[in-house]
C-alpha cells in the first residue's frame, strides 16, 4: 500500500458518526488536493470495515458511488447517522457542517 492510500485511510477513519468529508477534502488532507478521484478509487477497494468510506460524498454534496460495505445504500447509512440531505438526495450543508474535527 503507497503512502497516499495509507492517509486517505487515515483521514477518512477519523471522520465521526454523523459527518462527511468531500472526496477533494479528503484528498488534501491526505496531501495531495488534485487527487479526488483517486481518493474515490481508493475507497471503491477498500475492504476494511474500520474505514467509514461512505462518510466521503462528492463537492457538490451527492453521495457518489459506494462499495457497499455497510449496507446496500450509502444514503440510507448516512441518514441513519443524522445526515441531512435534500429532495434531491444532496447533502443539505446548511444543515449539518462538513468535519473540521480532523
Amino acid at each position: 500500500m503507497n503512502l497516499f492510500t495509507q492517509k486517505v485511510l487515515e483521514v477518512v477513519k477519523k471522520i465521526p458518526k454523523g459527518e462527511v468529508l468531500t472526496y477533494a477534502k479528503v484528498a488534501g488532507l491526505a496531501g495531495n488536493k488534485k487527487a479526488p478521484r483517486a481518493v474515490g478509487n481508493i475507497l471503491a477497494k477498500n475492504t476494511g470495515k474500520n474505514i467509514p468510506c461512505h462518510r466521503v460524498i462528492k463537492s457538490d454534496g451527492s453521495v457518489g458511488m459506494y462499495n457497499g460495505l455497510r449496507g446496500k445504500s450509502k444514503l440510507d447509512i448516512l441518514k441513519r447517522e443524522g445526515v441531512k440531505f435534500d429532495k434531491n438526495k444532496k447533502l443539505l450543508f446548511s444543515r449539518i457542517n462538513l468535519t473540521s474535527k480532523i
